[in-house]
């Protein structure tokens, strides 16, 4: 077997377990779907058999009169029964299916928020939603097809060859033969020969989504260098190899309606002259070759339609393959079975021995790093890029686990609470802030959901964000945008400040919250900060080592190892020291400015 063929069985299996999961959820209501459609397919069957006995009764003349009116009434509450069931069927998907949606969407949100930092700064976000929202629109489909044409169509070509098997076994051996045989070649064609072209197809419509949401989201960067040319180009590209596969995919699916109405065509010729050979045998009245006739336009009818049912059961198949693989993946830090809700008082930090490898490297970055925070002590964190200040914090919010050693807050290993309470209690302002295209107000109470207006109000103020609010056309009420592009740096900053003032956490992580903004800002925003610093454990990284100057101590790191550790004045005596030369270096930068005005200052390494 090829791989294509077998990603494809293995994707048909794994889409359809993970809908009748779903479906066991709702066991119900989907059985009573199932009931439903199968009485009110099994009318179907026995129509065809009333109509013969109609002709029968017409051509023996008005005696038969009784039995004519008797086969007339019996298909007319057939019929009647067929409606009135259906009408269940399809009143009863409209919910299940709702309700699966639902679910789908909700779970798959779920589980993509607490995938690791590391995936989602490897994938697309535009990608992801599209795997998600296409995920779940193909489970309406699946429902559709599995439940109100699959299923009816295999009670149809069951009950129809069973009836005429007791009638004449030649016939039924015939319609049995051609049914599957048209059966074996729809499911052949669309799962060996359409599915893999759709499977690329699909691929390259979640290119489309990736390069959309990655350019509009970065629009001011594209406006910036004039480049909206070269990003038309560049979406051009991928469309005309999108366009390439699609293409294929539906010119497959094209050759393969034709191959199937061809093998229909043979069927049907098959049947009909079998009939007529009973007839010319004296073994079938014209009665019975009508209902021979209409039963197998009725089996025709849905064997037309089972190709297309296919066809549209492996399309949801590979739409859904995606969504159903993101359900597969594991969270890259999970909680443990046991893990509890933990309540940070003082806010004590120690790494005990803490080893901890970057996925396949085959050096660790800390190796038996030891390091206590007291609870309230103000830290800073500076050296080279790489050197370990950010996953020391990271470890510290456990958005990574360590490899060997522990990390303790308070005395409590963060590997056995709950990630929730734990960033619950730990605030942070980054150096990008990130804000949602929500209101200001929304934004700052983010920390704290349930705050109360003077509550938002009182945190901006201490933030130095209340004055800029206020002058805003819709103050608190102001939509910041997408990731807050309709505010300046220094606004978002202090937005986020404020947010991290509302959630009054016992920790404070500040990752470089001053690096990238003009004198003004960086003043208000360094006010803000002495305040928000008071009474908390802060953890400061910073490359401007003016941030750190007044901090209760500092952390130098190089290399996954801290080669220093001292207060500002404690360090700069060190001749030779490491954080002295980082000093003297940005000192002699800040001369060149006084005397050129020219900042060629490089960050702190």
């Amino acid at each position: 077997m090829s791989f294509s063929s077998k990603h494809g069985s293995d994707a048909l299996r794994n889409v359809l377990a993970f809908t009748f999961r779903h479906w066991a959820r709702r066991w119900p209501m989907a059985a009573g779907i199932g009931a439903a459609i199968v009485l009110a397919t099994l009318t179907e069957i026995f129509v065809p058999l009333y109509a013969g006995r109609l002709i029968d009764a017409l051509t023996a003349g008005k005696g038969e009169a009784p039995a004519a009116l008797d086969a007339f009434l019996v298909m007319a509450g057939l019929g009647l029964a067929m409606v009135v069931l259906r009408h269940l069927a399809w009143w009863g998907v409209v919910p299940l299916t709702l309700g699966i949606m639902s679910d789908v969407v909700r779970e798959a949100f779920h589980r993509v928020q607490r995938f690791s930092s590391d995936w989602h700064a490897n994938s697309f976000a535009g990608s992801t939603v599209r795997k998600i929202t296409r995920g779940m629109w193909a489970l309406d489909v699946i429902n559709d097809v599995l439940l109100l044409s699959l299923l009816p169509s295999v009670v149809v070509l069951a009950g129809t060859v069973l009836l005429l098997m007791l009638h004449w076994p030649v016939m039924g051996l015939v319609m049995a033969v051609g049914a599957l045989a048209y059966g074996a070649l729809t499911v052949t064609l669309a799962t060996r020969v359409v599915a893999p072209a759709a499977r690329l197809s699909n691929a390259w419509d979640t290119r489309i989504g990736g390069i959309l949401s990655d350019t509009l989201g970065a629009n001011q960067v594209v406006k910036a260098f004039g480049a909206e040319a070269r990003e038309d180009e560049r979406l051009a590209a991928v469309v005309t190899r999108w366009r390439r596969r699609v293409r294929r995919t539906w010119m497959l699916a094209t050759w393969s309606a034709s191959g199937e109405f061809a093998l229909l065509w043979v069927v049907r010729t098959a049947v009909t002259a079998t009939a007529l050979w009973l007839w010319w045998q004296g073994r079938a009245t014209p009665g019975d070759v009508t209902y021979v006739l209409t039963t197998y336009f009725v089996l025709h009818g849905y064997l037309r339609d089972i190709g297309q049912h296919v066809h549209n059961l492996q399309r949801a198949v590979n739409d859904m393959e995606e969504m159903v693989d993101l359900h597969g993946l594991t969270a890259g830090v999970a909680d443990g079975e046991e893990a509890q809700p933990v309540a940070i008082r003082g806010g004590e930090v120690r790494f005990e021995h803490v080893t901890f490898h970057y996925g396949r490297h085959a050096a660790p970055l800390f190796s038996g790093l030891d390091v206590v925070i007291p609870a309230g002590q103000r830290v800073g964190l500076v050296g080279p890029s790489g050197s370990g200040k950010t996953t020391f914090v990271k470890l510290l919010q456990r958005l990574y686990d360590v490899t060997d050693g522990r990390v303790l807050i308070d005395g409590h290993d963060v590997r056995e609470v709950a990630q929730a309470s734990l960033r619950g209690q730990i605030a942070i302002v980054q150096q990008e802030p990130i804000l949602f295209h929500r209101t200001l107000a929304e934004n700052i109470a983010y920390a704290r959901p349930g705050a109360s207006a003077a509550e938002i109000e009182r945190a901006a103020r201490l933030a130095n964000a209340h004055d800029f609010i206020e002058r805003l056309p819709k103050g608190y009420r102001t939509l910041v945008g997408e990731r807050g592009v309709k505010l300046s740096g220094g606004e978002r900053q202090r937005v986020a400040i404020a947010r991290a003032f509302l959630a009054d956490a016992p920790i404070l992580i500040l990752d470089e919250a001053t690096s990238s903004l003009d004198s003004e800002s960086e003043g208000a925003i360094q006010q803000a900060m002495e305040r928000l610093m008071q009474g908390r454990t802060a953890i400061v990284i910073a490359h401007r080592l003016s941030t750190v100057r007044a901090m209760d101590r500092i952390l130098v790191f190089e290399h996954g190892r801290i080669l220093e550790d001292g207060r500002h004045e404690t360090l700069l005596a060190r001749p030779g020291g490491r954080y002295r030369r980082l000093f003297e270096r940005q000192s002699d930068g800040m001369a060149q400015i006084a005397e050129t005005g020219i900042d060629d200052r490089q960050p702190a390494e």
